[in-house]
């Protein structure tokens, strides 16, 4: 799918039809046609706008003969087993003297953030500002996330405190994979920014290098609260793991004493029980009792004795 917005100096955005000067061309999962009409009519290279398609992409900035070409990782949701999971997809900024392209596998809510014209200073033929905004609403967006998997690992924790199932183990599990994406594509972008920072291929204008430095910064924050939650999560299910398997032990224990203690009376029945002569009390006519109170009496004083050594 493809849409083309431009802005207009009265500040309002609007989608047209063709492709013009100071237009902004979004592409989302777009098919070959749409690739080629694309690449053809902004002299921009096919394989460059399908790099953006392959989820393995790296992050990386590439300046080519005419344009330059800028992908990152951005943040997003997707449902499983109706969970909500946090993963990151590849975006494609293609910077030519004339328009921006975007290219994405779905939408998301970094383009769509602005492609709703509700944002007043953005405007489609400031081409580099439309770069910085929308990187700096990606950071925004990582950190966004970031704390909202900080609140359902407390969630999960809270769970974990009353009933520890495999679920809230599995769920933990699940945060700490969406973790380890966020950081290493945190870190993937922040080598693209420094590479902006630095580049000539991008022009820079003095308006937009307080809004360059606000985007490094939210990115290094980002990736500062990835590695603590990453961290906290870590240690947490570590905890959890020693608990569960320390509550094993106990129960294991328990039941090994309960074994011992309910094993004194089998025997001296097993004893007692015996068809053979000599057995004491066999022909005493309250035997049974005897040997029920002797049975129940040592099954107590052995009992009494794990119960003092916390055996129970």
């Amino acid at each position: 799918m493809i849409r083309i917005y431009k802005s207009e100096l009265s500040g309002t955005m609007n989608i047209v039809d063709d492709i013009s000067e100071g237009c902004w061309i979004t592409m989302t999962n777009p098919t070959h046609e749409e690739l080629t009409k694309v690449a053809k009519e902004c002299n921009v290279d096919i394989d460059d706008l399908k790099a953006p398609l392959d989820e393995e992409e790296r992050s990386r900035l590439m300046p080519e003969d005419g344009y330059t070409l800028i992908l990152v990782d951005i943040p997003t949701v997707e449902k499983r087993n109706e969970k909500d999971r946090y993963v990151t997809i590849p975006l494609g900024i293609i910077l030519t003297e004339k328009v921006i392209i975007t290219v994405c596998l779905e939408d998301n809510a970094v383009i769509n953030y602005y492609a709703k014209g509700k944002i007043r200073s953005f405007f489609t033929f400031k081409k580099t500002r439309v770069i910085l905004q929308l990187l700096y609403r990606n950071a925004s967006l990582y950190l966004q996330y970031l704390r909202n998997i900080d609140r359902k690992s407390e969630e999960i924790e809270q769970k974990l405190h009353i009933s520890q199932k495999n679920q809230e183990l599995i769920e933990l599990l699940e945060l700490e994979k969406s973790l380890v994406y966020f950081t290493t594509s945190l870190r993937s972008n922040e080598m693209v920014l420094e590479k902006m920072l630095k580049s000539d291929s991008i022009k820079k204008y003095p308006e937009d290098d307080e809004l360059l430095e606000d985007v490094i910064v939210e990115n290094k924050q980002a990736i500062e609260m990835a590695n603590i939650y990453s961290g906290i999560l870590s240690g947490t299910m570590d905890a959890f793991a020693s608990v569960i398997s320390n509550n094993l032990n106990i129960v294991m224990k328990l039941l090994a004493t309960i074994t011992i203690v309910l094993s004194i009376p089998t025997m001296i029945a097993s004893f007692f029980g015996m068809n053979v002569r000599g057995v004491p009390f066999s022909d005493h006519p309250n035997g049974f009792l005897i040997v029920f109170l002797c049975s129940l009496a040592i099954t107590g004083i052995i009992a009494l004795i794990c119960a003092k050594k916390k055996m129970f």
